[in-house]
């Protein structure tokens, strides 16, 4: 394990900020984490984990430990009727998508080109395209820093919801992601109905959704090593199904699509383009000319103009629409996870 401090965010993060943090501690063995546990520098310190550094803007230097993630791993499993793969969390998500598809293993091809370390994925419960992580996550690995042990949390007991899980809440503090399982059936069947996919046909191939959505992302998405972004910054907001139909009658071309509990989910970046805000600016931050949902850094933005512009967007949805928009991107104060209204009191 290598342990620094002082260290420099600035390469770690995917908006740029150049951040810092006491100290920076780059696991690359299970058998790390009981030393950092036990290191008396770091007692007391808050702990911040870290992968792909793809969704997580740093308002403030982090005065505590930020932890990455560089574990490394994929072991595979018949079960008969499905391949179970064991993967460690340091590993990249795409990198692994693709390698899964080079292997007839199908099932996370809706979810190409996700930014991200697969530890990442089940704290965001990851989505695109009609699939979820929860679709095919088995269970998630994680060291206690607590109890100081390995445990592993069943798929059901992971409170996957839209961007969410219990990772993000009751665990995000005491547990380290290790592993995650992924149960991919043998009888796979395609899912393609969202958007572009609905084009491929009845029975497309795994390669072809593969390379849709990875064609249509690129298009829609800007690479974080030319322009600093964190993908999308806002949620989907999900309404009422009276509210949603209200505004269908006044807005005919509004993206809306039906949940599960009856409610429903509009489009953000449609809702935010409504607003004239592709191409907007805040100091060196800017809301990206192509695709509203994300907002760029052009390179020198500072956290408070990304937060500035953050706020602007949010409250200029809910003027025009009466929506309030909810921030996807985790907002990192100088000791632990904030929010935008955080901030800007």
């Amino acid at each position: 394990m290598k342990l620094t401090p002082y260290a420099s965010l600035l390469t770690l993060n995917t908006l740029a900020l150049d951040a810092h943090c006491r100290w920076l501690a780059e696991v690359e063995r299970i058998d790390d984490l009981p030393q950092l546990v036990a290191n008396p520098e770091l007692a007391g310190l808050p702990r911040l984990v870290l992968g792909g550094g793809s969704n997580v803007l740093f308002c403030d230097d982090f005065a505590g430990v930020v932890v990455l993630n560089r574990l490394k791993g994929i072991t595979l499993h018949d079960e008969g009727d499905h391949w179970l793969l064991h993967v460690a969390a340091g590993e990249n998500w795409h990198e692994l998508v693709c390698h899964s598809l080079q292997q007839g293993w199908f099932g996370l091809e809706n979810l190409a080109l996700i930014p991200g370390t697969v530890g990442a994925a089940p704290v965001q419960n990851i989505g695109a395209y009609g699939v979820e992580l929860a679709s095919v996550c088995a269970y998630v690995e994680t060291f206690n820093w607590q109890s100081g042990q390995l445990e592993r949390i069943e798929a059901a007991a992971c409170g996957f919801g839209y961007r969410d899980s219990i990772f993000k809440h009751a665990c995000q503090d005491s547990h380290f992601i290790t592993a995650v399982g992924l149960r991919l059936p043998k009888a796979w069947q395609p899912v393609a109905g969202y958007g572009p996919l609905a084009a491929l046909g009845e029975q497309p191939t795994a390669q072809a959704i593969f390379d849709t959505v990875c064609a249509t992302r690129m298009v829609k998405l800007p690479d974080p090593a030319v322009l600093g972004n964190a993908g999308s910054f806002f949620k989907n907001p999900v309404v009422t199904a009276a509210q949603a139909d209200q505004l269908k009658q006044q807005y005919p071309h509004l993206p809306c699509y039906p949940t599960a509990d009856g409610q429903a989910k509009l489009a953000a970046g449609w809702l935010i383009d409504q607003c004239g805000l592709k191409g907007f600016a805040i100091g060196r931050a800017a809301v990206h000319q192509e695709q509203a949902l994300v907002l760029v850094n052009l390179g020198g933005a500072s956290a408070m103009e990304l937060i500035a512009l953050a706020a602007h967007v949010r409250d200029s949805v809910e003027q025009k629409f009466g929506v309030l928009l909810e921030h996807e991107v985790r907002f990192m104060g100088r000791s632990g996870e904030t929010w935008l209204d955080e901030v800007l009191s």
